[in-house]
């Protein structure tokens, strides 16, 4: 998985290079846009400076952790339903429009199917279903969405959590490489 978040895009400079030479604010901005913690963002801002994109990344999946339940609901709150592109301009929503766009839902029964499990979730674990959609198709997110229906909540909310800190990862890099 490790190799998904290598920035290849400034092979010279780096994800750490590029967070090594920015403002305090530029680092928070960009942490924010990725994953939306406050605690998290003051942890990544605290790991500074970084020695590599590894070390970004390994500081990613480390630093505040586990987050608690309410951070993840607050992290769930920008993350829309798997197969419901948000329309909206703010970067949140660009982010989940291209992390979904590999998610085909014109083919026959996806939409029906996504939408059904989408619901069984929610009516499960009182929150959207979040997956990592970046890499996925939809034939293994409704997989992953059904073996997630039979977990408990305790780890169903550790799940939850790693998905948001995959999806940061990812984000890290694309907010970089618009920059």
């Amino acid at each position: 998985m490790e190799l998904m978040f290598r920035n290849t895009e400034y092979p010279d400079r780096g994800v750490a290079g590029w967070l090594n030479s920015s403002t305090a604010t530029g680092v928070r901005e960009a942490m924010a846009e990725c994953l939306d913690i406050p605690r998290w963002i003051s942890a990544m801002e605290n790991q500074l400076p970084f020695a590599d994109d590894d070390a970004v990344v390994a500081a990613v999946f480390e630093v505040a952790a586990p987050l608690t339940s309410d951070e993840i609901e607050h992290a769930l709150r920008v993350h829309p339903r798997i197969g419901e592109r948000p329309d909206g301009d703010d970067a949140h929503a660009a982010h989940a429009r291209g992390e979904q766009s590999g998610v085909d839902t014109e083919l026959p029964g996806i939409s029906e199917r996504l939408r059904d499990g989408n619901r069984a979730y929610e009516q499960r674990f009182g929150r959207v279903f979040l997956i990592r959609a970046a890499g996925r198709d939809a034939s293994e997110i409704l997989a992953c969405l059904s073996e997630r229906l039979d977990s408990d909540p305790v780890t169903e909310e550790r799940v939850v959590e790693r998905e948001l800190r995959e999806i940061a990862a990812l984000r890290i890099v694309r907010v970089l490489i618009d920059d």
